[in-house]
Parts: structure tokens; C-alpha cells; sequence
């Protein structure tokens, strides 16, 4: 999720400002910031009326700033009180953007306490490897997707499925997506904070699709292969279908490259059909 295009200079700022006021922070309190600037975001979600107001362009930016300070002072750090206060003070074309914004930035600090922690790798890995069991389980997809289900209800699934058996940063990372991160669905949150986590690291991600595992020695040569390819690592993110025969599919972004035996099976049926 980019920074809109008007407020794109803004975020920027916040993003500085937020750096800034982090850079000699411990993993813990870049853990306590995330969360802070997460329960802003949450707060301008429910607060449609604030959103307005803080994104008016009748009001000057210090007024919008001094608003927003007058909200948070006291109960956020004051880091987090700066950064949004900078946020604010800028210019958003609506303002569901300034949410999104916050958001991200919020993401963002979950990130960078991980990257602090050195568990990042880790927490990228989790959270691919939560989506696949998402989308292979129908029910479970349904249910954590359901926008009319209580919020409370699917966070406390997803915490008795992930709970001890995932870093924290993932846990919270997949309680945004449940909010809709960015205003999608939880499934698509998902693989767009997958591929955050990977850009954290300077990473593409690329899925792979295969109809059985591949060997180290070709994963290697794959991800060797891609990172020549796009000029920079990446990180391969393999999903094991039986049902595409042989060959290998390859997302990287928008590109494709579908090589399955799958694919050149279906192309002989509608070459026939003509």
C-alpha cells in the first residue's frame, strides 16, 4: 500500500520524524510504539468524524497537528504523539488515506522491532506460511474473512492457533490483517504484509508453484535465477499443487511465468476446441 499520491510527501515526513525518534530505541520499545501507533489507527477507523477533521482543508496544518496532540498527549509515547502530529499536519486527498497512512506506519514499527529483534526472516516466513493454511482450509478462510463477525471472536482464534507457535510480530501483524489492512480483504492483507516484510529486508517475494518440493540445490538455482533477473534478492515462496502435473509457475509482482504441464494441457484443449 504506497502513500497517495498528495499525501505521499507527508507520510514521508511522519516516516522520518518516527525514525528519527526510534533510532537508538530497543526492540521493546519500538514493540510499545507499534502498538501505539496501531491504537491511533484504530481510533481514526472508528472516528470517521476525526478523520474529516484532521484532513480539512479549511484548517491550517498546525491547527489539524494541535488537534491530534491534544488527543494523544498523555497517552501515547511521545514519539508516536510527534509522528502523527506530522502526519496530520500534511495533505491527504480523503481521509481514509491519513488511516491507511497510519497504519502503515504502524506496520511499518512492528517491522523495524523485528528487524531489532533479528527475527524478521522468521516473521516473513510465518506469515506465508498462515496464509497457505488459510487458503487451504475453506472454513477457517471464511470465518476469519467475515467482515460481520466480531473482531474480538477472530482475533482470539487466530491467538489459540498462533499463540506459542509464531513470533509476536506475526501474531500482530495477522491481527491487522483482520481489520482489512489497507481496506482488503484478510486473505489479500495478508500476502501485501508478506511482501512488506520481505521489502524490509530488500526483498522481491516470488510464489512458486510446483507439483512437488523442489531440492535445495533447485531452490537455489531458482532464487539465483530470479535475483539476476529483478537486481536484488528474493525470497521464494513455495506452494506445493499437485493438481498443475509438473514445471513450475512463477509470480514476481505483475509478472508471470507459467511453465506447468498444466497450463500447456489446457492450451492443447482450447487449441483443439477451435
Amino acid at each position: 500500500m504506497p502513500a497517495p499520491t498528495v499525501g505521499r510527501e507527508s507520510y514521508g515526513a511522519a516516516a522520518d520524524k518516527f525514525a528519527a525518534g526510534t533510532a537508538k530505541a530497543t526492540a521493546a520499545d519500538r514493540t510499545k510504539a507499534a502498538d501505539d501507533l496501531l491504537s491511533v489507527a484504530a481510533l481514526l477507523r472508528a472516528e470517521p468524524r476525526l478523520r474529516r477533521a484532521l484532513t480539512d482543508p479549511s484548517r491550517s496544518g498546525s491547527d489539524r497537528a494541535d488537534l491530534i496532540v491534544s488527543l494523544l498527549g498523555g497517552k501515547v509515547s511521545t514519539v508516536v504523539t510527534d509522528t502523527v502530529a506530522v502526519l496530520v499536519a500534511g495533505r491527504w486527498s480523503r481521509p481514509v488515506d491519513l488511516l491507511d497512512a497510519t497504519e502503515r506506519l504502524g506496520v511499518d514499527a512492528v517491522l523495524s522491532a523485528a528487524e531489532k529483534s533479528g527475527n524478521i526472516s522468521d516473521v516473513e516466513d510465518e506469515l506465508f506460511r498462515f496464509s497457505q493454511i488459510v487458503s487451504g482450509n475453506p472454513e477457517l478462510a471464511v470465518t476469519l474473512s467475515d467482515p460481520g463477525a466480531s473482531t474480538a471472536r477472530r482475533v482470539k482464534l487466530v491467538e489459540d492457533l498462533l499463540k506459542g507457535k509464531s513470533q509476536p510480530a506475526t501474531l500482530r501483524l495477522v491481527e491487522v490483517a483482520l481489520e482489512g489492512f489497507g481496506g482488503r480483504g484478510f486473505e489479500f492483507s495478508l500476502t501485501r504484509l508478506v511482501e512488506l516484510t520481505a521489502a524490509k529486508r530488500d526483498r522481491e517475494v516470488a510464489y512458486v508453484t510446483v507439483a512437488k518440493p523442489l531440492s535445495d540445490a533447485d531452490e537455489q538455482r531458482l532464487a539465483y535465477k530470479l535475483s539476476e533477473l529483478y537486481g536484488r534478492q528474493v525470497s521464494l515462496k513455495i506452494d506445493v499443487d499437485p493438481t498443475v502435473i509438473g514445471g513450475v509457475s512463477v509470480r514476481v509482482g505483475s509478472d508471470l511465468y507459467d511453465g506447468t504441464i498444466l497450463r500447456r494441457l489446457n492450451e492443447a484443449k482450447q487449441a483443439f476446441a477451435k
